[in-house]
C-alpha cells in the first residue's frame, strides 16, 4: 500500500478519535445559540471556539490531521483543522477547496484568520477572491485582508493600499456577509498606521461619495445603500478619538 494512502488512513482514524473526544464537549444549548447567530448546526456539536483552541494546543501543527478533520464535514472539526494546519504546507488547491466549502461566517472567519492569512498565497487570494461571485468566497477575500492588517506585522503599506482600492470597488455589494467583511477590512487597514489611516479615510469618503451619486440617480439602488453603510460605519470608527490616538502613537 502506498505510503501516502497509509498516512491518509491513519490521519482519518485520528480524526475519528478527535470527533469522539469533541462530541461530549458540546451541548444543545450551545447549538441553539449558534443557530441564532446564523451558524449552520446540522453537523455541529456545539463546542466553543475557546474549547477548540485548548484542544488544538495539544496537536501543534499537523497538516495531515487538518486535512482529515476537514474531510469529516463536522463544524467543529473544520474549525479545529484551521487551528492545527501548517500554513507552510497549505497549497492553493487546498485554499480553493476549503473556501468553496464555506457555509457560514464563523467557518469563513476562523479559517481565514487562523490559517489562510499565514500562507504564502494570502495576498494573491485576497485579490483573486475579491471579485468572486460566491458570497462566502468573496467574504473570505476581505476577511483574509482584515486578518492580514492585524497579524502581518512586517508587511509594507503598499499591499494594503491596493486592498483599499478593492474595498472601494466592492463596497456596493449589498450581500450582508460581503459588505460587512469589506467594512471590516477597511477599518482594520485604517488602524494599522498613520499613512494607512489617511488612505482608509479617503477610501471611505470616496465610497460614500459614489454611493450618494448612485442614490441621487436611483434612491432604491442597493449598491448605494451598501456603500453608504460601509463608508459611514468605517468613518465613525476611523474618526473616533480612540482610533486617532492609536494611529498617532504608531505614526
Amino acid at each position: 500500500m502506498p505510503e501516502e494512502e497509509t498516512g491518509g488512513r491513519e490521519a482519518a482514524a485520528r480524526a475519528h478519535d478527535v470527533l469522539e473526544a469533541l462530541a461530549p464537549l458540546g451541548s444543545e444549548e450551545a447549538r441553539a445559540g449558534m443557530a441564532r447567530y446564523g451558524i449552520r448546526t446540522e453537523d455541529a456539536f456545539g463546542v466553543s471556539v475557546y474549547e477548540l483552541r485548548c484542544v488544538a494546543k495539544g496537536f501543534g501543527h499537523d497538516h495531515d490531521l487538518a486535512l482529515a478533520l476537514w474531510e469529516t464535514g463536522n463544524h467543529e472539526a473544520r474549525l479545529l483543522a484551521s487551528m492545527v494546519d501548517d500554513p507552510a504546507q497549505v497549497t492553493e488547491a487546498q485554499m480553493e477547496d476549503w473556501a468553496a466549502a464555506f457555509d457560514s461566517w464563523d467557518i469563513c472567519d476562523q479559517v481565514t484568520s487562523n490559517l489562510f492569512d499565514k500562507t504564502p498565497f494570502a495576498y494573491d487570494k485576497v485579490r483573486e477572491w475579491s471579485a468572486a461571485g460566491d458570497e462566502w468566497v468573496k467574504r473570505a477575500a476581505f476577511a483574509t485582508a482584515a486578518a492580514l492588517a492585524v497579524q502581518d506585522k512586517q508587511a509594507a503599506d503598499e499591499p494594503f493600499l491596493e486592498i483599499l482600492e478593492l474595498c472601494r470597488r466592492e463596497a456596493g455589494d449589498d450581500r450582508n456577509y460581503v459588505k460587512k467583511a469589506v467594512n471590516w477590512a477597511l477599518r482594520n487597514i485604517g488602524k494599522r498606521s498613520l499613512r494607512l489611516h489617511v488612505a482608509a479615510v479617503a477610501a471611505a469618503e470616496a465610497i460614500l461619495a459614489e454611493a450618494e451619486a448612485r442614490a441621487a440617480a436611483d434612491s432604491k439602488d442597493p449598491a448605494a445603500r451598501s456603500g453608504r453603510w460601509v463608508a459611514r460605519d468605517a468613518l465613525r470608527e476611523l474618526r473616533s478619538e480612540k482610533t486617532l490616538e492609536r494611529v498617532r502613537r504608531r505614526g
